[in-house]
């Protein structure tokens, strides 16, 4: 028995997660962007991560040229940013008005996130409509804040102690 992909999204909702904005640079594209949840460490030595990235994103293609990528957590105050880099304009807009810096790999860093990593691409895997990209962690900033978390299709706060 297969599970329908409305069941899949409705029990997907129910579990809770940060939300990160990808991003790369390119020679052929520019600066690229993207809001994604699926984001996850997968080693500690050597540092990796990995990212999940729809095959019909342009951000892939960027990181696909460049073969690096940063990985830029969210915090409570940029869920605008979030919905800004979702989707629905362009990569040009998505990066106006918003605080970032080129990185060491060339990949922008948004200066104003709670975390970032930047990475170069070691694998990536096809895994239905997505790849699975896997960065080993070349530079790590942390900064104070709190995350944003999304769940059951809706930006939510963490409560205070």
């Amino acid at each position: 028995m297969t599970v329908s992909a409305d069941d899949f999204k409705k029990a997907l909702q129910l579990w809770a997660s940060g939300v990160a904005v990808v991003t790369t640079h390119s020679e052929k594209w520019g600066p690229q962007g993207m809001t994604v949840t699926a984001f996850s460490s997968v080693s500690v030595e050597p540092p990796q991560v990995l990212v999940c990235i729809n095959d019909r994103a342009d951000t892939g293609e960027g990181i696909k040229e460049s073969q690096c990528f940063a990985v830029n957590v969210l915090n409570q105050d940029q869920q605008e940013l979030s919905n800004q880099f979702a989707g629905g304009c362009s990569q040009q807009q998505r990066f106006e008005n918003t605080a970032w810096q080129a990185g060491i790999t060339g990949a922008p860093v948004l200066t104003d996130s709670l975390m970032s990593l930047e990475c170069t691409v070691v694998e990536k895997v096809r895994a239905g409509t997505h790849w699975i990209v896997i960065g080993e962690v070349q530079s790590s900033v942390c900064r104070s804040g709190e995350p944003i978390v999304y769940y059951c299709g809706a930006y939510r706060q963490l409560a205070a102690d």
